[in-house]
């Protein structure tokens, strides 16, 4: 990760900075408060709004279909998998059932480098939570897992803070 910092170029950094800079003086939180996108492959740092993450950078929200849900609530509560899938279509109709079943395993063919709705809204939680607790707020900063790697490279989490050149800035990853 370290080594991505330092490869950006100067217009970049300054963009960074003042990213950071901006950060600090903000009074309250507000989903205009910027989120950076490393993309690796082509050393492009971008800034989205955080309420326009999840437009820029869509969240894998498959597995979270409702009928898979349910199916893994009724094998949670002791249900056999065969009587768990047949509650289900009965619940939300076999259509319905091989639809959400179809899009998680589409999804899974396809990668998402990690980047799923669980890990989106906990992002949110955490960005949220370090405005309100620290004097140096933190900003995130999601460096883009490198296209045509298996699919276990996932997208990483990293929060920045003001002390230091931004080349050699504290870091804290997060794996979440």
């Amino acid at each position: 990760m370290v080594d991505a910092l330092l490869s950006l170029r100067p217009r970049q950094r300054e963009e960074l900075q003042r990213r950071l800079a901006l950060l600090q003086q903000e009074q309250r939180w507000h989903g205009g408060l910027p989120v950076l996108i490393l993309d690796r492959c082509w050393l492009r740092l971008e800034s989205v709004r955080i309420d326009q993450l999840a437009t820029r950078l869509p969240p894998d929200a498959s597995r979270d279909a409702p009928e898979l849900a349910h199916y893994r609530e009724l094998l949670a509560a002791g249900l056999q998998g065969w009587q768990a899938q047949q509650q289900c279509w009965q619940e939300f109709g076999g259509e319905a059932c091989r639809e959400a079943l179809q899009r998680f395993w589409e999804a899974q063919e396809r990668g998402n480098q990690g980047w799923t709705l669980e890990r989106y809204l906990t992002l949110v939680q955490d960005y949220r939570q370090r405005f309100a607790d620290q004097a140096n707020r933190p900003l995130p900063l999601l460096v883009l897992a490198r296209t045509g790697i298996p699919a276990a490279s996932q997208h990483a989490l990293h929060w920045l803070h003001t002390e230091g050149d931004p080349a050699r800035r504290s870091m804290r990853h997060t794996c979440a």
